[in-house]
């Protein structure tokens, strides 16, 4: 079975794919714009994007439809991010419905786990605060199973593959098309197992969003692209997840040879953490925005969870303010 295995660690033969593009840094410039679109069709060949759901299958749009409804009036998507039970289960609760009230257009749920080593400190900070609060896989998809129909907006579930392998992929793809779960991001999901995980993902009405970043190959980033469903998400730096002062000014490029392979919405994260960033971003032509490690702060980091909510609504209504 391909999944009966352990999941990939940082000094693994077989590379996750938020990293195997650090492999290839030589590789060479992308191809011109009409023989780059071919390769994307041949390299969908292998790597479909998954079937939309059966129309009226939700009562809430679809990932990929909610980008295209976006897209089609010309807005920028929010997405904020947060970490499952910090502090506890009841205020994340809380928090999706706050963020959902706030003009979340998806919201990005992250499973605590033990070795979340693609995220930087605060990230692994406020996944640690959970596990210690008691959280489980199966008390999150308890408490997404009760909160979901109460939101406009689609939820994707940010998970690292070792709770998925415990769980079994079919297991665990079913319960979360039970809780509500509109997407999956699995960033240390083995390269060569997409397929394969897709597949169980599709089955269940999930998107699975996959990575690109800076270091991704032109030929591999074709792929992702192509295989990628709800949007491709634009990882801005080569490193962990973390607030940073400055955007990468490589991802304005990066979002143009991107747009130049695939007509699917394109949103960046990791070190966004300012109104200016994600003006900045919007008018580089980004369809979506990705906020983490500065959301899971507000919340997680407050003295009480009343206070945590109060600075989560603020920052999180200075953000989607600033965006067209």
């Amino acid at each position: 079975m391909a999944f009966a295995m352990k999941a990939s660690s940082p000094a693994s033969s077989s590379a996750p794919a938020s990293r195997l593009p650090t492999e290839r840094r030589g590789a060479a410039p992308a191809p011109g714009r009409v023989a780059v679109r071919k390769l994307a069709v041949a390299a969908s060949l292998t790597l479909e994007a998954p079937a939309p759901s059966p129309a009226g299958a939700e009562r809430r749009l679809s990932v990929s439809q909610t980008m295209s409804r976006l897209r089609a009036k010309g807005k920028t998507a929010f997405i904020p991010y947060i970490t499952a039970g910090d502090p506890d289960l009841e205020t994340t609760a809380e928090a999706l419905r706050l963020l959902d009230s706030c003009g979340a257009d998806v919201i990005e749920l992250g499973v605590p786990f033990s070795d979340p080593y693609t995220d930087g400190p605060v990230i692994q900070a406020s996944a640690a605060r959970a596990l210690a609060a008691g959280a489980t896989l199966d008390g999150v998809m308890s408490m997404l199973k009760e909160v979901t129909p109460e939101l406009s907006c689609p939820v994707v579930l940010f998970s690292y593959f070792g709770p998925i392998v415990r769980r079994g992929p079919a297991n665990f793809t079913a319960a979360a098309k039970e809780a509500g779960v509109q997407g999956l991001i699995v960033p240390d999901l083995p390269y060569v197992q997409t397929c394969t995980f897709r597949s169980e993902a599709t089955k269940n009405n999930l998107e699975l969003v996959l990575l690109t970043t800076p270091a991704t190959p032109a030929d591999r980033m074709k792929r992702i692209t192509a295989a990628s469903g709800g949007f491709v998400y634009l990882v801005s730096v080569n490193g962990v997840t973390g607030s940073r002062q400055n955007v990468n000014p490589r991802v304005e490029h990066l979002l143009q040879e991107i747009k130049q392979v695939t007509d699917k919405a394109v949103c960046v994260g990791f070190g966004i953490s300012t109104p200016d960033h994600v003006r900045q971003i919007a008018e580089w032509g980004a369809d979506g925005v990705i906020i983490g490690s500065a959301m899971v702060s507000r919340l997680g980091e407050a003295a009480s969870p009343t206070q945590g909510l109060k600075r989560l609504e603020a920052y999180a209504r200075s953000l989607k303010d600033a965006l067209p």
